[in-house]
């Protein structure tokens, strides 16, 4: 009976909880309290080594004692941590059984058979002691847990001698769910500790239920210091795709969303960079974040003192009636505005007055995170890029990137980088959101030539470049004031910018553009083909990268005097075996602007040798 009790408290603890609902914890501890009871009872009944099994029942009744404290302690706090309590309690119930086990063989045995177990179970007695003190030892230490309202616990259970991180974790998770606020935020620094140091403890974290505790922190909002606690312990946490979807499964997004709307700027740098980390490993997260409009809260804070008025090409009236209705709109529009942000749910209450008496410089990490969080959120994400689109986000990042100077400009800029890769291939958001005469889109042009064109900065010229080539198919054919500067970057000094200048001028030129051949005609007429010859003297990707302008190139201007006068036909031909050695998938485009040159230009054989290998 005793050893198919123990079966089953194992093996509940294994069944998935959709299976088999999860036992109280006055359920889990009873079995025990009922062991408890036949120990003792089966200990009085012993014929044999009667001192033994007095001494072992001692041990059992102080054992049984605990476990009901337990459960009384169990019935009078609501928000229990058990996941100790049920460990613990079921190491007791398999201690308990043996000893049941090897008190019982001491009830009255005649002949041969009593010798044997007067010679055996004097060695399994000090082994059945040994395990009961242990036991005696994990109960005082999960009392003494339960007893302190949450604080912290230095000692350890013998349970945890092997692995004391267990019991760090579990004294935490418990400071976490029941202690008083100081004890909780303390506790939340801790797992936030353990978190960072390695995967291992982040997993018994997790398998210990730490992820709800910590969301609860979170969402109450007993103080700033405690939510920054949780919501850094949770980004510690998250550094995996399945511990991000674990924080989901557990409705944590909603949490998040609500406290990044409303909560004071520290909090809100805390839950923007959770954001950005979940969004960043999950795309599950990147769909939830968007389902609840998260961009919406990010993208308002980080448009906080910035005027995204659109100044309007229509003739002012300046009339002295005109003048004082256009006064009376002004006015009329800043009651509004007070009224709409004082009441707005995604500012709340710490909108207003306390935002702006923030620092400059907690405001300037407030957007940065924000910022960050809108750049992870939209990476190929078409959802996420177009709720930022359709709110004023376009706007807002241009004018950041024109005015900031930084990580926040950057961020910004790998935000606009990331929509603009997702409307290349979504014909409906790049129509809806980067036609050239929108105003927020005009902007948004405009930076991303400036940065180009002024700034010096690799990590900012590359994401400025990739970003005009995927909106390559927007352009009119006479765009010439985006041609000039990418194609002047065919040469810069720093090959990854002169190939990502190859790469958006590739796409440009490609046949898939629908102006492909302007757009050809004028990477020539900016006097583009001398850098890109030079370009295919570089490494293996800028080579490559190159090779593939060219090609588009003589595909469209094939009769262009430039591509005669730099060679463009013996480079491709020079170049043609050891690069269709590795990108066999280029080999007809090689074909086709190999005989397209020939074709063309004057005293080339029409025979010329073949591609084929």
């Amino acid at each position: 009976m005793s050893s198919a009790s123990t079966a089953t408290v194992t093996s509940s603890s294994t069944v998935p909880p959709r299976v088999v609902e999860e036992k109280t914890v006055q359920e889990e501890l009873s079995l025990p309290i009922l062991l408890a009871d036949r120990v003792i009872k089966s200990a009085q009944e012993a014929e044999s080594l009667r001192q033994d099994c007095s001494d072992l029942a001692k041990q059992v009744d102080r054992l049984s004692q605990m476990l009901r404290s337990a459960v009384r302690l169990a019935v009078s706090i609501p928000s229990l941590y058990d996941r100790p309590l049920r460990r613990i309690a079921s190491d007791i119930t398999r201690n308990l059984d043996r000893a049941l086990t090897l008190v019982r063989k001491c009830k009255k045995h005649s002949g041969v058979l009593r010798q044997v177990f007067s010679i055996t179970t004097t060695a399994d007695f000090r082994k059945v002691s040994n395990l009961l003190e242990s036991s005696i030892g994990d109960m005082k230490w999960l009392l003494s847990v339960f007893e302190s309202d949450g604080g912290a616990h230095l000692s350890l259970p013998p349970i945890a001698s092997n692995d004391p991180i267990l019991a760090w974790v579990w004294s935490s998770i418990s400071a976490v769910q029941m202690g008083q606020v100081k004890d909780r935020v303390d506790a939340a620094n801790q797992l936030a500790s353990l978190a960072r140091d390695n995967d291992r403890n982040k997993k018994m974290i997790v398998e210990e239920g730490g992820i709800l505790p910590l969301l609860k922190l979170l969402k109450e909002g007993a103080s700033a210091e405690a939510q920054i606690a949780a919501a850094t312990a949770l980004s510690n946490i998250a550094s995996d795709r399945e511990r991000v979807r674990l924080i989901v499964d557990a409705l944590g997004i909603s949490m998040i969303v609500g406290v990044l709307g409303d909560s004071q700027t520290k909090v809100q740098i805390s839950v923007a960079n959770l954001v950005a980390r979940m969004a960043a490993l999950d795309d599950y997260a990147q769909d939830e974040f968007m389902r609840l409009n998260v961009t919406r809260p990010l993208v308002s804070l980080l448009s906080s003192h910035l005027d995204l008025e659109i100044a309007s090409n229509n003739p002012v009236k300046t009339s002295i009636p005109s003048l004082i209705e256009m006064n009376k709109k002004l006015a009329y529009k800043n009651i509004k505005a007070n009224y709409n942000s004082d009441s707005s749910s995604h500012g709340g209450s710490h909108s207003n007055k306390e935002r702006e008496m923030e620092t400059p410089e907690m405001q300037l990490k407030l957007k940065v995170s924000c910022a960050e969080a809108l750049w992870k959120l939209s990476r190929g994400s078409v959802s996420n890029s177009r709720k930022i689109t359709e709110t004023k986000g376009l706007l807002c990042l241009a004018k950041i990137v024109e005015r900031e100077k930084g990580e926040l400009q950057f961020n910004c800029l790998m935000t606009i980088m990331e929509i603009t890769a997702v409307a290349e291939s979504n014909a409906d958001l790049r129509r809806a959101a980067f036609k050239t005469n929108l105003p927020a889109a005009k902007a948004v042009l405009d930076q991303l030539l400036r940065v180009i064109q002024e700034e010096s900065d690799p990590q900012l010229q590359i994401p400025a470049i990739r970003s005009i080539g995927c909106l390559a198919r927007t352009f009119p054919a006479r765009e010439t004031r985006i041609m000039g500067p990418l194609v002047s970057h065919l040469g810069n000094r720093n090959v990854e910018v002169a190939t990502e200048a190859a790469i958006a001028l590739g796409k440009f030129a490609s046949p898939e553009n629908f102006n492909c051949s302007e757009h050809s005609k004028a990477i020539i007429e900016f006097d583009g083909v001398p850098p890109l010859m030079k370009l295919l003297r570089s490494g293996d990707q800028s080579q490559l990268q190159g090779l593939v302008l060219l090609c588009y190139l003589a595909l469209n201007a094939g009769n262009s005097k430039a591509l005669e006068q730099a060679r463009a036909l013996n480079a491709l031909e020079g170049t043609a075996r050891s690069v269709l050695a590795q990108h066999p998938e280029l080999k007809d485009l090689f074909a086709k602007a190999i005989h397209h040159l020939t074709l063309y230009q004057a005293g080339a054989p029409l025979n010329r040798q073949s591609l084929a290998p």
